[in-house]
């Protein structure tokens, strides 16, 4: 049994263990950041109808 390479091979999975749950940390925080602007934008779209109700309620379209 070589021990010295089953010593690597651990530390290797270990590290990349490691770094995939760090991605996917920055990930996740990603998309909260993103939802919260998100919902920041629907809030302001609903105050701006509040605001002006007939405006953007009707719209036309030609084919």
């Amino acid at each position: 049994m070589d021990i010295a390479g089953l010593s690597t091979i651990m530390a290797t999975d270990y590290t990349m263990s490691r770094v995939g749950t760090a991605v996917l940390g920055n990930a996740l925080d990603m998309n909260e950041e993103l939802g919260a602007g998100l919902v920041q934008m629907i809030d302001a779209a609903a105050m701006e109808r509040s605001v002006n109700p007939a405006q953007g309620g009707n719209f036309d379209v030609r084919v």
